[in-house]
């Protein structure tokens, strides 16, 4: 009896020792990811102030080129890749079937049902429609036209809209030429929206395919 409770309290002494090592550290508290205040620092987070993300578009993605295509499929689909709207487009970038036949796409439920075949035909269709239209993005880029600045991720974003002939009568018209698609929005309007994006790592490539 005398070995067992010697046994136990060895255990329990033994416990207590090891315990006493993991004693709470007082670190100090951190209230964000902070810099010398003489550096310029827009935000800083994270913040225990719920105003402070009330107005954040994320995810942060900005003016990449990430950012320009995940705007565009929000706009046309919501970003998502089984959409399929009223008038028949499909996709997260809303492509019509005459449209994916011409980058090489015959078969629409495999389109639809493969993501990565999607973002394939976004950037084929972008090498595309910026072949088709260098010479205007030369021409006008930096120039105001019906109010609107003039950009290469505009008008791409415009050709997706209504397709590069649109975007020529528009800016040979100097936005007199209000192009429009099925639900009313305007070529101006992409043009604006989705300006200053950097597409400038899209190749323009006359008869672009899906790989």
């Amino acid at each position: 009896m005398l070995k067992k409770s010697i046994f136990y309290i060895s255990i329990l002494l033994t416990v207590a020792f090891i315990s006493s090592g993991f004693k709470p550290y007082n670190s100090q508290i951190n209230n964000g990811f902070r810099v010398d205040e003489n550096e310029e620092l827009s935000y800083v987070f994270p913040s225990p102030n719920y105003i402070d993300y009330a107005s954040l578009k994320i995810p942060f993605i900005g003016k990449y080129f990430i950012g320009f295509k995940e705007a565009i499929a929000h706009k046309e689909s919501q970003g998502k890749y089984t959409k399929i709207n009223t008038l028949g487009y499909l996709g997260k970038y809303q492509f019509g079937v005459e449209t994916l036949k011409s980058i090489g796409i015959k078969d629409s439920v495999g389109f639809m049902n493969s993501p990565k075949l999607q973002e394939k035909a976004f950037v084929a269709l972008l090498s595309k429609n910026k072949y088709e239209l260098q010479d205007y993005i030369d021409y006008f880029e930096g120039k105001i036209v019906d109010g609107v600045k003039i950009t290469e991720s505009g008008i791409l974003a415009a050709a997706h809209l209504g397709g590069a002939g649109s975007v020529k009568r528009f800016l040979n018209s100097n936005g007199e030429r209000k192009c429009k698609d099925e639900y009313g929005t305007s070529v101006k309007t992409y043009m604006r929206d989705f300006g200053g994006f950097e597409t400038k790592g899209i190749i323009a490539i006359k008869n672009a395919k899906v790989q």
